[in-house]
């Protein structure tokens, strides 16, 4: 048979399908979740995310230590307050959870890049991502909420604010107070394309924000629309953000193509607690290989157009890069 054109000539061995991989993988482009919580010697399991934790600031240095280890050089704090209140007040307080997390690992001399997750609903007594009025989300009035929140992370010495919350005009509210405090050069990182969706249900139990009545669904977007998600990512540009993200990850690869197509800013992907679940799940009965599970989500996110990509599989990523295994 006479053929040309064969495109099984670059698969021949694993030195020359290297040569011409498309979608490259670095350990610079993983940013680790990391939950802190007030307390004392806390290191407790996330029942519904295996091998994922709970530290108070005390135990936080054996996991520091961990990430370094791994090659992993950013975080995405949340926090976990112990008292709560209908304002969240505890999520912008000066000695918040957050805040105490983002000096101590100043103060240790961890060369990590520091990203604070901006919302209330970890701090509400409702579970609500911003304050309410008549039992419904008042998004013009939490934006001031978010502000101080934002203003006091990065006065903390965080690096990068990242809000999660969806109100609507909050990066530029967040651009404006960071800006008039001397943080013109802090980056956002919006949480700019954010579905309601079903798999961030272990996250609800690791960060204890599950809504005390009703759902997200007015703020979170409808997850069978596309070009609503095109237009929250152009509002956030001329908003002022840095980096934009699409949450989840896995089943939303659409979006992030669509995302990375029509705007020029580095793009982030959330694999988020529920992706992590699954696959722990399959993997500890056998069903699946967790490795080369992880090593194909990850390899599918870049190559959809993610440039970051913020997986609690961060450490294990880390290391199968280092190990030849993806990249």
């Amino acid at each position: 048979m006479e053929l040309t054109i064969r495109p099984r000539r670059l698969r021949g061995n694993e030195i020359l399908r290297k040569m011409v991989r498309e979608t490259r993988v670095d350990r610079s482009a993983l940013i680790y979740p990391l939950f802190v919580e007030e307390g004392e010697n806390i290191k407790e399991e996330i029942h519904a995310m295996p091998g994922q934790y709970r530290f108070s600031i005390d135990r936080l240095d054996e996991e520091l230590e961990s990430l370094q280890k791994s090659g992993v050089s950013s975080v995405l704090l949340f926090g976990i307050p112990k008292n709560k209140d209908e304002l969240g007040s505890s999520a912008y307080a000066e000695d918040g959870i957050v805040q105490q997390a983002v000096r101590h690992i100043k103060e240790s001399g961890a060369p990590l890049y520091i990203i604070t997750d901006v919302c209330m609903c970890e701090y509400t007594s409702h579970g609500h991502c911003g304050m309410l009025c008549d039992g419904v989300v008042d998004n013009d009035g939490t934006l001031t909420l978010l502000q101080k929140t934002a203003l006091s992370h990065v006065q903390a010495g965080a690096d990068m604010v990242a809000p999660s919350d969806m109100m609507d005009g909050r990066i530029g509210a967040i651009r404006l107070i960071l800006d008039e405090n001397g943080y013109s050069m802090t980056p956002i990182m919006s949480y700019a394309v954010k579905y309601a969706s079903s798999f961030y249900g272990p996250f609800r139990e690791a960060a204890g924000s599950a809504p005390a009545f009703g759902d997200r669904k007015g703020y979170q977007m409808d997850f069978h629309n596309r070009r609503e998600g095109l237009k929250e990512a152009l509002l956030d540009v001329e908003e002022g953000a840095d980096i934009l993200m699409v949450k989840p990850a896995m089943s939303y690869l659409d979006l992030v193509r669509e995302i990375k197509d029509a705007t020029t800013l580095p793009l982030a992907a959330y694999s988020v607690s529920g992706e992590y679940a699954m696959v722990k799940a399959a993997a500890e009965r056998g069903f699946i290989d967790e490795k080369k599970i992880v090593c194909e989500m990850a390899a599918s996110a870049f190559r959809a157009g993610a440039d970051l990509y913020i997986s609690y599989f961060a450490k294990e990523l880390a290391q199968y890069i280092q190990a030849g295994d993806i990249g």
